[in-house]
């Protein structure tokens, strides 16, 4: 895995997920782990799931993963969390002569890889990804039968919940009596395509009919900056506020507190951030083009619009400002954490057959 326990962002969040699917399982003894980041110091793990150190490096984390299954022989199945350490896991499972599984999410495998990550992609025995949008991407350059790919998608933990607004932590951040757009996601160079840019656009737009309206950022990485100086450019410093990275308890109080939460993506491998904020009852508001469908349930759980459709995104965040429904938290049951590990144990059964 790149991460599970100890590390940040979605996937890292899907694969602490999984683990804890996994150990649920009565078909699971044991599950090793070996992180190429993050690290499982504070964190609980789950019971029959064991987390070696992270190895950033490349070489070290070739040797250890090698030195791993050694150590962990026998097995049965060897899972793969990223389609471009696929050769590495296909070597293992090769040698091992063990069963594969492989874990796809989004951009990465939208576009056809090299040939030897391809080839290694082609050999697993099952492969899961979690959208019918990158399934079709997928099966779109993967010479697989379409039966050896399922979607399993993103789970919501059942601390994301309804609740009263937090005036006290809003106050805190001078937002108190403030109509909050919301957008949480990591600040990355290569995640251009989620979106902030077109907020920012049409902020000016919005603030005419809403004067109050904030745009609040959750997250970090490393455009921030990038982020920061373009809305100082645009003149926007005083109603846009990065708040960077912040713990599960924060980004609660922001979903419940907040009007509505935004994130006009165009390349989303799901949007685990959708369902989190529709659990807490705060309406959401996704794009049509990608991963976020699903997410959204095909509009029965946010509202879908074109990412790239300025008139669409103002009208429809002007509106969202304006009123005062709730998004009806019940929709996202079927992403409960229980029909997520009856999933899970299912496809661990079917790789064992």
């Amino acid at each position: 895995m790149t991460e599970a326990f100890g590390g940040s962002g979605g996937i890292a969040q899907y694969n602490r997920d999984l683990l804890w699917a996994l150990s649920k399982s009565n078909s699971v003894s044991e599950v090793v782990v070996v992180p190429r980041l993050g690290s499982s110091g504070g964190d609980a793990l789950p019971t029959k799931v064991r987390q070696l150190d992270a190895s950033r490096a490349r070489t070290t984390y070739v040797a250890r993963s090698v030195s791993a299954a050694m150590q962990s022989w026998p097995f049965d199945a060897i899972f793969c969390g990223h389609l471009y350490h696929m050769p590495l896991a296909a070597l293992i499972g090769r040698t091992a002569q063990v069963p594969l599984w492989l874990q796809t999410h989004g951009v990465d495998a939208w576009r056809r890889p090299d040939p030897i990550i391809r080839y290694a992609a082609e050999h697993s025995q099952l492969i899961t990804t979690v959208s019918r949008h990158t399934k079709r991407k997928l099966l779109a350059w993967a010479n697989i039968e379409p039966e050896r790919v399922r979607v399993l998608p993103n789970t919501v933990r059942p601390m994301f919940s309804p609740g009263p607004a937090d005036q006290r932590f809003m106050e805190q951040l001078g937002l108190a009596d403030q109509k909050v757009i919301l957008t949480v996601s990591r600040l990355s160079s290569a995640d251009f395509y989620k979106g902030h840019h077109r907020i920012f656009q049409i902020l000016p737009s919005i603030l005419k009919f809403h004067p109050d309206a904030r745009y609040v950022i959750v997250g970090d990485g490393d455009a921030r900056a990038e982020l920061q100086q373009d809305v100082a450019r645009r003149g926007l410093s005083s109603v846009v506020l990065f708040l960077g990275g912040r713990s599960d308890t924060d980004v609660l109080s922001l979903y419940r507190s907040s009007k509505v939460f935004a994130m006009p993506s165009t390349k989303e491998g799901f949007g685990i951030v959708f369902l989190e904020a529709a659990a807490t009852g705060l309406p959401v508001i996704g794009g049509n083009r990608d991963g976020s469908a699903d997410a959204l349930a095909d509009g029965l759980i946010g509202r879908m619009i074109d990412p790239e459709d300025e008139d669409a995104l103002t009208e429809t965040l002007v509106s969202a400002l304006a009123g005062s429904a709730k998004a009806d938290a019940n929709s996202v049951g079927r992403f409960a954490f229980e029909n997520f590990a009856r999933h899970v144990d299912d496809l661990v059964q079917r790789l064992a057959c």
